[in-house]
């Protein structure tokens, strides 16, 4: 039976499983708040050479950043399932598939500072959502991670501070598989040796992550805070896969 509110579902599941980006850590929330800054300053894309965090790859590049978003997120499951290792490889044949006169040295300088932005948002865990897991931990639940990330987004995972806190940590580039796969969500169960009805599953919903969580019967919630700001565009495509919709972290406990 479904549970009333989205507190009552974490507490009576053992588990719970978390995305990382957008969930528990966002790019762009590591970058000294210019996001929301230039947001109400009428603008949608505030990333600049000029950032402290640094230009978003597809500026670096000089391309269009919807096109570099499709190579990303739609075009390039080698590099999320770990088939493509190195990070000059891969990110010259995405750039090269939207502008093939691209220099070499623009795409070194455009992995080198994705590599940096990505290990800013591995130690940069907000205090909250921190606190969060610890609490979770102490109410005696097994919290977990699954999330598609490659070889870059990961590289300095060891340094987050809520590494630690995790019973399982599956990352697409390690396993093989990305979600909404069901093999990705089946690791992280075995790791954890539960079933799926005892989980309760966290993010933002991209990659039709609620979806492939839900058709294994975990309990789907989905978190609004990075989305409402980013692609609000996508709200409601993304909520029909949630039994719940929260807007931060702390609505759990």
């Amino acid at each position: 039976m479904a549970k009333d509110t989205v507190r009552d579902a974490v507490s009576s599941k053992p588990v719970v499983i978390f995305d990382l980006f957008h969930t528990l850590t966002s790019l762009e929330s590591t970058w000294s708040g210019i996001w929301s800054s230039t947001l109400s300053a009428g603008s949608r894309d505030p990333f600049s050479e000029s950032q402290p965090g640094g230009p978003l790859t597809s500026t670096m590049l000089g391309i269009n950043r919807e096109a570099w978003n499709e190579q990303l997120l739609e075009k390039s499951r080698q590099r999320l399932a770990g088939q493509w290792k190195d990070p000059f490889v891969f990110i010259e044949k995405m750039a090269h598939a939207i502008d093939p006169s691209i220099p070499d040295d623009l795409i070194k300088a455009a992995v080198v500072n994705r590599i940096n932005r990505f290990a800013s948002a591995m130690r940069e865990i907000p205090v909250e959502n921190v606190n969060v897991l610890k609490e979770l931990k102490a109410r005696g639940k097994k919290v977990a991670l699954i999330s598609n990330a490659d070889v870059t987004e990961v590289a300095a995972w060891d340094e987050s501070p809520v590494a630690y806190l995790f019973d399982s940590t599956v990352f697409s580039c390690k396993v093989g598989y990305v979600k909404p796969e069901r093999e990705i969500y089946e690791a992280c169960l075995s790791q954890l040796d539960v079933s799926a009805g005892d989980c309760v599953y966290v993010g933002d919903g991209g990659s039709d992550e609620l979806k492939g969580a839900r058709s294994l019967d975990m309990t789907t919630v989905m978190i609004t805070g990075d989305v409402e700001q980013i692609w609000p565009e996508k709200l409601e495509t993304r909520k029909k896969d949630a039994d719940f919709v929260i807007k931060k972290l702390t609505e759990l406990l």
